[in-house]
């Protein structure tokens, strides 16, 4: 039997993402954000909903830009951390020992220790209620080599170690279930 509750944003696990911004040293920062996503492949789009009132919100606005960085188990602290912290009162980068680093095509800098970082150029702004919707363009990927497999040139987003959020906890991903289409896959026959 089911139980009608209340509606609300429960569409868990969600990524745990590390979102820089801004365009010199001197207005970097850092936002962890779980309410992101993939919007459209040609042309590659995704999003981010922010608070009105977080520091890096006027930041990405001004700018319109931002890079999604995805987090690993040994980020998991300093993703917290930057999601608990408010950039007005500390420098995320410094505080929690992490790298900015010039990205490919954005102003906004990657987070160096982040193993895909996807640089992303706000396209229009939607205000839904408590979050503001920032739909984006993707305009490069910045993959960390040592991830990349060199027969198949693909990420190896499991050896990664990625992690992922619901409802209030960090967890790691576990072993691979499948691949895409396997429901589907003619099965070989034994001889």
């Amino acid at each position: 039997m089911k139980q009608d509750w209340k509606p609300g944003t429960l569409i868990y696990p969600a990524p745990a993402v590390m979102v820089s911004c801004g365009t010199c040293a001197d207005d970097f920062n850092i936002i962890t954000l779980s309410w992101v996503g993939t919007i459209c492949t040609n042309p590659p789009m995704c999003y981010i909903s922010v608070r009105p009132q977080r520091h890096s919100y006027n930041i990405i606005k001004e700018n319109m830009e931002f890079v999604i960085n995805l987090t690993t188990r040994s980020m998991s602290f300093a993703a917290d951390w930057c999601g608990v912290k408010s950039g007005k009162d500390f420098d995320k980068f410094k505080e929690m020992g992490l790298s900015p680093a010039k990205a490919s095509v954005v102003s906004a800098p990657i987070i160096e220790e982040s193993p895909l970082c996807i640089e992303c150029r706000v396209k229009e702004i939607l205000p839904l209620g408590s979050h503001d919707m920032f739909i984006s363009e993707v305009v490069n990927v910045l993959a960390d080599d040592k991830y990349i497999d060199p027969i198949s040139g693909r990420f190896d987003m499991q050896n990664a170690d990625l992690i992922a959020y619901s409802h209030g906890n960090y967890y790691g991903l576990s072993e691979q279930l499948g691949k895409f289409g396997w429901s589907v896959e003619k099965k070989k026959k034994k001889k």
